[in-house]
């Protein structure tokens, strides 16, 4: 199953660069990294990054991802996928762009 996590392309840059990406500031807070599935990803982009340009989206296997993930229940009681932990940049299968609409929403596109 592929999971996503949405997040500004500068962030993505730094984190490809230094071979792990150990979170936003949101994350960090949390003790883990927030990712959705294809299901969930779209209300994530609309409630959490509306308005916010040049972000991408990347997709994670999450059996790559061992022990560290766990699925957890959170808004309206279903389960999202966490990763404690860094994520390595290695294991990101594709990082795609997530345009605004004309409602300030970041379009996903296909996700599968």
């Amino acid at each position: 199953m592929r999971i996503y996590k949405i997040l500004p392309r500068a962030d993505w840059t730094a984190a490809h660069e230094a071979g792990r990406f150990e979170g936003s500031a949101l994350d960090r807070q949390d003790g883990y990294i927030h990712f959705s599935t294809a299901a969930q990803a779209q209300e994530t982009a609309r409630r959490h990054f509306a308005g916010q340009a040049d972000l991408v989206v990347l997709e994670v296997e999450a059996d790559d991802l061992g022990a560290g993930l766990r699925w957890e229940r959170s808004r309206g009681g279903d389960l999202f996928p966490h990763l404690y932990g860094a994520l390595a940049a290695s294991l990101v299968r594709y990082v795609t762009p997530a345009p605004l609409d004309g409602e300030g929403v970041p379009m996903l596109g296909d996700l599968s």
